[in-house]
């Protein structure tokens, strides 16, 4: 069975104009489909909600999309929202430092460019399981240190009217790297 995509998909995949993109779009959604059908689920294609975290037609499980630099990745849970974050590590993370971390997360991250990556990696995750816009990286997305390499990270959103902790996953995958944030 091919991949069944809704009139909405259609448009958002024909104002993809990059040819890598579009198929990293599509590899998510064809994961998507994939991880539905190996539940059992069918596979109806997927809707957005008003801040544009998506969902699938038909069923209340919740996913998590990601796709980066020729990557993709989903991710399905049956009960809990879930965020996922695929990127390479690279030396861009410098960069965004003050407007994404904490002063503590600044200084545990001490411009290593592998902490730097999980943080942002892990953020990523976080912000896609909340699925809001009212919240910034810096301020409301938080995780605590960690040692190297870990695999089990513990991250938090803190918002005036909302405050949970959640579980971080956390992979290396080749040059780079997977969060999951359940």
């Amino acid at each position: 069975m091919g991949l069944p995509l809704t009139s909405i998909e259609l448009e958002e995949l024909a104002r993809i104009t990059h040819p890598a993109q579009r198929v990293e779009w599509l590899a998510c959604r064809v994961a998507i489909q994939q991880l539905t059908e190996a539940q059992g689920i069918t596979y109806q294609g997927l809707q957005k909600d008003e801040f544009g975290k998506p969902s699938l037609i038909g069923t209340p499980w919740h996913i998590s999309l990601s796709h980066t630099g020729g990557w993709a990745a989903a991710v399905l849970h049956r009960s809990r929202p879930v965020g996922i974050d695929i990127e390479p590590i690279r030396d861009q993370f410098r960069r965004v430092v003050p407007r994404v971390l904490s002063a503590d997360e600044i200084a545990h991250a001490d411009n290593n460019p592998n902490r730097l990556a999980v943080y942002w990696c892990a953020k990523e995750a976080l912000y896609k399981l909340y699925g809001k816009r009212q919240l910034t990286f810096r301020e409301h997305l938080h995780v605590e240190p960690f040692i190297d390499n870990a695999e089990q990270l513990i991250g938090h959103v803190r918002l005036p009217d909302h405050e949970e902790q959640l579980t971080i996953r956390c992979f290396q995958v080749g040059p780079g790297l997977l969060a999951v944030a359940f």
